[in-house]
């Protein structure tokens, strides 16, 4: 049974953690003392759900966390700071910092120790979230008990809801572009200027022309979607941003 421990102190624990060439000690009186801290635990580093939703969104949300009083969003996962390093290059998520726990002793300090043999990961961590405070839990959101690995509550949208139901959240805008393409260079440069992030989609890498034809009905770049409703090219886009 998975305890919650709201209203007790984190364990005291350091992390060997590899920067650049170079070994450093990071304790969690570093981490936390003085501090409000978004924590996010999941099983592995690389793994589907880890990388494709938990991990992104909560580096997406980062700075509204932080312009709601959230100092830091920590990752933490069993595994060792080399493999951390490559995820965190790998997702180009430089708004979270990765605690690598590879021997595990901070998740089996939080009672979040799980053994995950049957898929060959050895003992892991299972996923939650939490908000703290100085050292001490405020808010836990532990995913439930059952077969597999559960992704309901611990997610940067659940967490942030705590933190300020009335949190205004970033749009999420979607560029597909292509390599060579000015109208893209326009857009994506007319974003900047907004000062809006975005996700690029780029033809050739990332999606083929297929792709966009299925989902904007045009093979023309580039294509610009706002929280999933088709603005256009630039020419639309820089109408769009002038309302």
């Amino acid at each position: 049974m998975l305890k919650n421990i709201e209203g007790q102190k984190i364990p005291e624990c350091t992390f060997p953690v590899r920067e650049g060439d170079a070994w450093t000690q990071v304790t969690t009186d570093a981490l936390f003392k003085g501090k409000k801290v978004v924590v996010f635990s999941l099983p592995g580093a690389f793994t589907p759900t880890c990388s494709s939703t938990h991990l992104p969104r909560y580096n997406e949300l980062a700075s509204t966390f932080a312009e709601n009083g959230v100092d830091s969003i920590l990752c933490v996962s069993v595994n060792d700071t080399f493999v951390m390093n490559e995820w965190k290059k790998s997702q180009d998520a430089d708004n979270v910092t990765f605690i690598p726990d590879g021997a595990g002793n901070f998740t089996d300090g939080m009672g979040m120790l799980v053994d995950k043999s049957d898929i060959g990961f050895g003992k892991r961590s299972w996923r939650y979230s939490m908000l703290v405070n100085d050292g001490v839990v405020e808010k836990m959101f532990i995913e439930p008990e059952v077969e597999g690995d559960p992704f309901e509550v611990s997610d940067a949208d659940t967490m942030l809801d705590y933190v300020n139901p009335k949190a205004t959240k970033p749009v999420a805008i979607t560029v597909f572009s292509k390599p060579g393409c000015s109208h893209c260079t326009r857009a994506k440069t007319a974003l900047v200027q907004a000062d809006l992030s975005f996700e690029e989609i780029v033809l050739g890498t990332d999606a083929t022309f297929r792709s966009l034809s299925a989902v904007s009905g045009s093979t023309t770049t580039p294509q610009i979607f706002i929280d999933g409703v088709k603005i256009g090219g630039a020419d639309e886009l820089e109408a769009y941003l002038a309302k």
